[in-house]
């Protein structure tokens, strides 16, 4: 009995051993936690910063693309309601043809579907105030104007969706203003010769395009090519019944403009846009819209042989230096985002 009392005891000890070595040799969870939590951490950083890059030069692409839309419309030689209705049916059209061919089709629900209508709407109309604003005054003002609009989605996001304001970058975009004022010559005169229903017109358009900015930022759940394409289709379904009777004739250079608008500048354009769009924060979208002016200006230059003062250089000039300095956060490491809100 006393041996067998020991035996059970050997195997008692032996199997306790076995047991301490195998739960020595595995983690231990608090020592783990630090590490996991570091790694999503660092996993999260990465993703972060891989979304800003993507989003920074989709948009920067799309405001080049735009720089060009007023030599196409030009080539067109249409009435601004014809332009804008072909650039809803032709993009609309090879948005609805990609969608289709890649099966990139997103199931909607009617909430979107009614944010999608209402996007629309701004956007199309957004088009023809701009485009009916160059009528009543020059280009120039009419497209310094319109490039409010930055401030007026900065202004929005922050009032209404309390978004956080990183102070340290608005002398930044105040800087690109003033060089696009001085591209324009705006602050030389140029505004006292303006028309004020181009004026008004341009700011109706710019409110519009933040409108619509803001719109596509709510709908990051859906593919950017189907926000594109149900807005396309918004505008074409409003534009048609007023636009087809008053369609001028359209020679081989027209049609080329007007399916370059509605291909390049439309749906591979947008496309890009609205990705950006859902990839950046507000004020990196307000900052990369002032490419969009410089090329204009460098496509008056080279096809059109303007003339630039030396205002207009260094008004270029300013617009590179400001676009640089925000995407490089010049001055800003140091400043927490500071929300604005409505005074009571």
């Amino acid at each position: 009995m006393a041996s067998c009392g020991r035996r059970i005891e050997r195997q008692q000890v032996t199997k306790e051993r076995h047991h301490d070595v195998l739960f020595s040799a595995l983690p231990s969870h608090g020592a783990e936690r630090p590490r996991v939590m570091a790694l999503n951490s660092a996993q999260t950083a990465d993703t972060a910063t891989a979304a800003l890059r993507s989003g920074t030069w989709r948009m920067a692409l799309a405001m080049a693309l735009s720089g060009t839309i007023g030599l196409v419309v030009v080539q067109s030689g249409q009435a601004p309601l014809t332009v804008v209705f072909f650039r809803c049916l032709i993009g609309g059209a090879g948005l609805a043809a990609w969608l289709t061919l890649s099966r990139s089709w997103a199931r909607m629900r009617a909430v979107d579907v009614a944010w999608l209508v209402g996007g629309g709407l701004a956007l199309v109309l957004n088009w023809l105030c701009l485009f009916t604003a160059y009528r009543y005054s020059s280009i120039s003002v009419a497209t310094v104007v319109y490039h409010t609009q930055p401030f007026m989605l900065l202004a929005i996001t922050a009032l209404v969706q309390r978004e956080g304001f990183d102070r340290a970058r608005m002398p930044w975009l105040v800087l690109a203003f003033v060089g696009v004022m001085l591209t324009s010559e705006l602050s030389l005169g140029a505004a006292s010769r303006a028309n004020w229903q181009g004026v008004a017109l341009a700011c109706a358009a710019a409110f519009l395009y933040a409108i619509a900015t803001l719109v596509t930022r709510r709908l990051k759940h859906l593919p950017s090519a189907q926000i594109a394409v149900v807005q396309m289709a918004v505008g074409t379904a409003v534009l048609m019944p007023i636009a087809w009777p008053a369609m001028g004739p359209l020679d081989a250079r027209g049609w080329l403009a007007v399916l370059t608008l509605g291909l390049v500048h439309t749906a591979f354009m947008y496309t890009i846009m609205y990705a950006a769009f859902q990839r950046l924060p507000a004020q990196s979208i307000a900052a990369l819209s002032f490419i969009y002016p410089l090329v204009a200006l460098l496509v008056d230059l080279l096809f059109f042989k303007v003339v630039l003062s030396p205002w207009q250089w260094l008004g270029m000039g300013a617009i590179l230096v400001a676009v640089i300095a925000d995407q490089r956060k010049w001055g800003v490491a140091k400043t927490a985002l500071q929300p604005i809100t409505k005074a009571r």
